[in-house]
């Protein structure tokens, strides 16, 4: 396969065979990589990982272990290629601060040994490059399932969005505080799928998706309660890791789903879980969408993704001076400008046959009865116990709460039939005089507007939609109508309405290079219930991401 990578292929078209020493450090390992751009390889790595003699992670001794050994494992790495090596790539961010900042005394450190450039990589951006870069995919959406974070984003306008994420705790550091609770050493991961291969037995737990987002402090809270009760602990672990994969898997669907993508890559330490990857295949191939998961080697926190990233930058003509390479510790993916990748987007296409392959439901369209059939299919990653309460709660959840909906004011389908046996659901066909219904992607001020005041509405009647995001809102003559109320549940908590809020902002932020315009459109239009304390809990949920 040709490497799409080859700065040839960039605006930039300077011969650049190059080696770049790629230095890693945010948090439990310290590592370091060549890569090698004449042969496209990661020709050295070199790692030595932090283990704590109790609990998690300590952030001081986790910076002094990087003090300790960064030296030493770059010199390492470096053998052979002392003489060749072109840039310098270095962790910047995000991360614990002291360990960033050791990390990046040794970069800048080589840096003028060698003088050659400084390139500062974010961390999130070099797993999902390292997936592209492995598996030659184009344009995917990237899962990342590591210890302190876990999101899902894709590349639009020159960066890499962020479309879901947890609203709590990282999936590492959710695995790990049930791990030492149950009184298993760091890290917990580990032990946790060797305890869950022992059995198939299921305990249910709480499984919690709220569009795009998601949460694991109370998956994580009922488990320990297990714990406390006296449950086999294999049987806890199983039931754990079914549970919170499922969650990540799905909402992993749901950006496909958003974006029309079929590539998926996976990176972090947490998807070296065999248990994880299966899932995620089998979703994948479900869709008839490609995935791909780097070698293990390359999952977790390591020099390689780094370096790969540095060259991919450095390629494009991206360095740093010494005196302004400060460490980022909150530095978020959507803030990187990514300079090097070539414009892959094509212009989005509404589906023109019957049928739509969603990540919640099939959707049959029946012009002849004006009926749409909804059928919430067996997602055969989830084990059954999973799947048959999560498919039989959403189907009578929107089942009745489209009709609330309806009788609160806002712009829904009527529901012709339910069944709750088969997960069916028959709902009117939306067409206009012009036969034509679609999504609200790239949508007016004017249709956003509409969109917060049915949101307000909802709200004001005591309902949560739970998923509104630029999918399920439909333009159909002239009006836009609100579907796909499988996630809501009834409330009357601004927690959960601030939640609402700040999941149709994001997925139009996801969606859009310039959103803000949109934002304040939908905003006016949510202001007419005048719950500003709404707005105020959405600036505070928005702060809550693990680097905010």
């Amino acid at each position: 396969m040709e490497n799409p990578y080859a700065p040839s292929t960039r605006a930039d078209t300077r011969e650049l065979r190059v080696k770049v020493l790629g230095v890693e450090g945010t948090a439990w390992n310290s590592s370091a990589a060549v890569y090698d751009s004449a042969v496209d390889e990661v020709v050295a790595l070199e790692s030595e990982p932090y283990v704590p003699d109790s609990g998690g992670i300590h952030p001081r001794e986790a910076s002094e272990h990087i003090s300790s050994h960064v030296v030493e494992v770059v010199e390492r790495a470096l053998e052979g290629h002392e003489d060749d090596v072109e840039a310098v790539a270095f962790s910047r961010g995000p991360g614990l601060g002291p360990c960033l900042r050791n990390t990046a005394t040794a970069a800048r450190a080589f840096s003028i040994r060698f003088d050659v450039p400084l390139v500062g990589v974010n961390h999130t951006v070099a797993h999902i490059e390292m997936g592209r870069w492995s598996s030659g995919f184009s344009d995917p959406v990237a899962l990342d399932a590591a210890g302190a974070n876990a999101l899902v984003s894709a590349y639009l306008g020159d960066r890499y969005r962020v479309l879901g994420e947890t609203m709590d705790t990282g999936v590492g550091n959710a695995l790990d505080k049930f791990a030492r609770h149950a009184g298993l050493s760091h890290p917990g991961g580990p032990k946790l799928e060797e305890l869950a291969s022992e059995t198939d037995d299921y305990v249910e737990l709480p499984y919690t998706v709220k569009g795009m987002e998601f949460s694991f402090s109370g998956v994580v809270n009922a488990a320990q309660d297990l714990v406390d009760e006296g449950v086999d602990l294999p049987v806890i672990a199983n039931s754990l890791q079914e549970t919170v994969f499922a969650v990540l898997t799905e909402v992993s669907e749901r950006a496909l789903a958003l974006t029309r993508k079929d590539e998926l890559v996976v990176g972090g330490g947490v998807s070296r879980n065999h248990r994880l990857r299966e899932m995620l295949e089998e979703m994948c191939r479900s869709r008839g969408a490609e995935f791909h998961a780097p070698p293990l080697e390359y999952l977790g926190d390591n020099g390689a993704m780094i370096a790969v990233a540095g060259w991919m930058a450095y390629s494009s003509g991206d360095s740093v001076a010494v005196e302004d390479s400060g460490v980022l510790p909150d530095w978020r993916p959507e803030d990187v400008e990514v300079s090097w990748r070539p414009d892959t987007q094509e212009e989005f296409e509404e589906p023109d046959d019957d049928f739509v392959l969603g990540a919640e439901a099939d959707v049959s369209l029946d012009f002849r009865r004006g009926v749409v059939t909804k059928e919430r299919r067996r997602k055969k990653y989830r084990v059954k116990e999973v799947d048959g309460v999560v498919r039989r709660r959403r189907t009578r959840a929107e089942a009745r709460l489209t009709s609330e909906a309806r009788r609160a004011g806002v712009p829904t389908p009527v529901v012709f039939d339910v069944d709750l046996r088969e997960h069916l659901l028959e709902l009117e066909l939306l067409l206009d005089s012009d036969d034509e219904v679609s999504e609200l992607r790239n949508p007016e001020e004017s249709e956003v507007w509409e969109v917060g005041r049915h949101l307000a509405s909802l709200h004001e009647a005591g309902i949560a939609h739970g998923d509104p995001t630029v999918r399920n809102f439909l333009r159909c003559d002239g009006r836009v109508y609100a579907v796909d109320f499988g996630l809501a549940y009834d409330t009357r908590d601004v927690e959960d309405f601030g939640v609402d809020v700040h999941v149709f902002e994001g997925s139009l932020r996801g969606t859009l290079e310039d959103a803000e315009p949109q934002v304040e459109a939908f905003r006016d239009g949510y202001r007419w219930s005048e719950r500003e304390d709404v707005l105020e809990r959405v600036a505070e949920i928005r702060g809550r991401r693990r680097y905010a």
